[in-house]
């Protein structure tokens, strides 16, 4: 794998901490600004929201330049972000700052997948991708644990700048060591909106939805779970979460070697063992033994996923910034539509296995649809030689 590669994933485990240590820090932020914790709460669905909406519409408004210069030109876009956030006196300026964090992270994410592909060829773009993505979930393992410590021994301040440092330095990497990087072939917003107009490409964005949205519906709630229905102490939470963590990382490893060749199999098996997971997680959650093997399991066959989803998606509509980068926004529709069905699930009185059946049914829903393109071209891999010029 080309160094680049490393260097994308960096930039994405910054972005990622960034978008995660909100919620490690929020009794902090409430001091700070004197504010409710739902109030910082919505600092969070503001990333995720300028994910959803600003990033794809920030590729469109991209010129038709070099990967390279979009990538530098998006990271001193967050690193501004990420520097009001850290100098941030006012509510105000801290929601300000996650907006252009959101918006800077999403159209990034599309233009750091689209040179990937370039980088290696459409061969292995599930494996650069996993690599890519990687960053994605050392962040959930390393950057938020990290961002949590420093605030509760320096301040949460002093997790900001850590993060803009980071990203300076990402910088810096990005500018010496990558690659130019071909031209974008489609130059104008209305060829780029074309090209989204693929069923095949459709079908594929659905699944990555239902996956995330099954994934998230679950994930969001294992806290209160492993307390009240698994019995294990508070102490505890962290390393059932560490467990969940470990065996995402690995499990992003091995299916981003796997994805290329089998990428079908690899969705249908990580979605089956979700729907399995689940419904053992429903009905024997009172089982400590079992819901430790369940976690591991959870981690290991969900967001695993990703590099098997990008490369389904690359296929069916090609590796152009806008693809990803509204690849990216389904994705964080998905993860929010999990998390907000699950709350429903709980204020309606039906318990904490309740999220689990919702998870179970959304894993079964994202079954249903690998069959919407059965008879495309999205699950064959489609060799063709890097243009990459330095």
């Amino acid at each position: 794998m080309p160094a680049a590669i490393y260097l994308l994933s960096l930039c994405i485990f910054a972005m990622a901490t960034s978008e995660f240590m909100v919620a490690g820090m929020m009794p902090s932020l409430a001091a700070a600004f004197h504010i409710s914790l739902a109030e910082v709460g919505n600092l969070v669905s503001a990333f995720a929201a300028s994910v959803v909406v600003g990033g794809p519409l920030l590729t469109l408004r991209l010129p038709a330049v070099r990967r390279k210069p979009a990538l530098l030109g998006l990271l001193a876009l967050f690193l501004l972000g990420q520097l009001i956030g850290a100098a941030a006196d006012s509510y105000a300026q801290m929601l300000a700052s996650r907006i252009v964090c959101g918006v800077a992270q999403s159209a990034f994410f599309g233009v750091a997948l689209a040179l990937a592909g370039e980088l290696v060829g459409m061969d292995r773009i599930a494996r650069a991708a996993g690599l890519v993505l990687n960053g994605l979930m050392l962040a959930s393992v390393a950057g938020l644990p990290m961002a949590t410590l420093l605030d509760q021994r320096w301040g949460w301040r002093v997790s900001f700048w850590l993060v803009a440092a980071l990203v300076g330095l990402a910088m810096l990497g990005i500018a010496v060591l990558t690659p130019a990087g071909a031209k974008p072939a489609r130059q104008g917003a209305a060829e780029e909106i074309r090209a989204l107009a693929k069923p095949a490409l459709w079908a594929a964005y659905l699944s990555s939805a239902l996956i995330i949205g099954s994934v998230f519906a679950v994930f969001t709630y294992l806290a209160p779970l492993f307390q009240q229905v698994s019995g294990f102490s508070a102490a505890l939470a962290p390393a059932l979460f560490g467990v969940y963590g470990v065996a995402t990382v690995l499990g992003n490893l091995v299916t981003g070697r796997l994805a290329d060749r089998h990428t079908r199999r690899v969705l249908q098996g990580g979605i089956l063992t979700l729907l399995a997971v689940m419904l053992a997680l429903a009905l024997g959650a009172q089982w400590q033994a079992l819901t430790v093997a369940a976690v591991f399991l959870l981690g290991a066959a969900g967001l695993p996923m990703n590099p098997a989803m990008v490369a389904r998606v690359v296929r069916a509509g090609g590796s152009g910034a806008m693809t990803n980068s509204l690849h990216m926004a389904v994705i964080n529709l998905g993860l929010m539509f999990g998390a907000w069905a699950g709350g429903l699930c709980l204020d309606a009185g039906w318990g904490l296995r309740a999220p689990l059946w919702l998870g179970a049914a959304l894993a079964l829903l994202a079954w249903l649809s690998l069959s919407l393109d059965r008879g495309g071209d999205s699950w064959q891999a489609k060799t063709r030689p890097a243009e990459v010029s330095v």
